[in-house]
């Protein structure tokens, strides 16, 4: 027998159900949201089908010469050596032709051992960056170690097929260091979860590219793969202009992850231009 029927208090209004209530709430956050049974419906559009929404504004867009799918340019590159991972990116934010930041930072601390970078909407990428930060701090706490860079971008591309079609703008990489060893995903809004050693994502990565490839080898120093990364972007700045601002370079090792250097492109140019006499 239950302990409120011995006490009697089993017809007090504070011990009768309240489903009536819980269900009311239900129907309002349906309301408001109608992906409810989704783990992360609180940031998902409030209609039924957001992509057919999203048409209706492109095509707005059209009629009135508005521009509303505006083109994004950055440029970011990583890659695993035998030293960790490196990663380097630009600072630039742009709305197509409308330069809105030249200090923009495109890496995400996710924790002490991982990174990850921003190439798309900017919004879109800081947002799921911070997402991803709790999911991986809950796992730490639930399972009493870090979690796997593998892991971590599963999760990343779980979230971004939920919102598959939804106009999400994401081109990411994350990299880590794990039990593994060094550890580089590239994860897009199309679910898209790739690993590889060599990755640039970005307006810019064509440009990026053809310094990586001339110059990537797994056996690396520290100082080589800083200056690659550092020689890499900057080419990119130079040839796109849609990438600039200032240079970032961030290396990740067994002991954790390391903020090397901040040079503007300028300072660079120069630089590169007196070792061309």
């Amino acid at each position: 027998m239950a302990l409120q029927e011995i006490c009697g208090l089993s017809d007090a209004p504070y011990m009768k159900s309240r489903t009536h209530f819980l269900k009311s709430t239900e129907e309002e956050m349906k309301n408001s949201t109608s992906n409810i049974e989704n783990c992360y419906s609180l940031s998902a559009p409030p209609f039924e089908n957001p992509m057919q929404n999203l048409n209706a504004i492109q095509q707005h867009g059209e009629k009135s010469g508005i521009k509303i799918d505006f083109d994004h340019g950055t440029t970011t590159l990583g890659f695993k050596y035998q030293g960790g991972v490196l990663l380097a990116v630009d600072s630039r934010a742009t709305g197509g032709q409308f330069i809105g930041s030249q200090s923009m930072k495109k890496i995400v601390e996710i924790n002490d051992y991982m990174l990850g970078t921003l190439a798309g909407g900017a919004a879109d990428c800081v947002y799921w960056d911070r997402v991803l930060t709790q999911e991986c701090r809950l796992h730490e706490l639930r399972n009493k170690e870090r979690i796997s860079v593998a892991a971590a971008s599963k999760i990343m591309a779980n979230i971004a097929h939920e919102f598959k079609g939804m106009g999400l703008s994401m081109g990411m990489m994350l990299a880590g260091y794990d039990k593994r060893g060094p550890g580089l995903y590239y994860v897009d809004n199309d679910a898209q979860r790739t690993p590889g050693n060599v990755f640039s994502v970005g307006s810019g990565s064509i440009y990026a590219f053809g310094v990586l490839d001339s110059g990537y080898r797994w056996d690396l120093t520290d100082e080589e793969a800083q200056e690659l990364g550092r020689r890499a972007i900057y080419h990119a700045t130079f040839r796109d202009a849609y990438s600039g601002g200032i240079v970032r370079v961030y290396q990740v090792t067994k002991d954790g992850w390391i903020n090397i250097s901040n040079t503007d492109c300028m300072e660079l140019h120069y630089k590169y231009a007196e070792e061309k006499k």
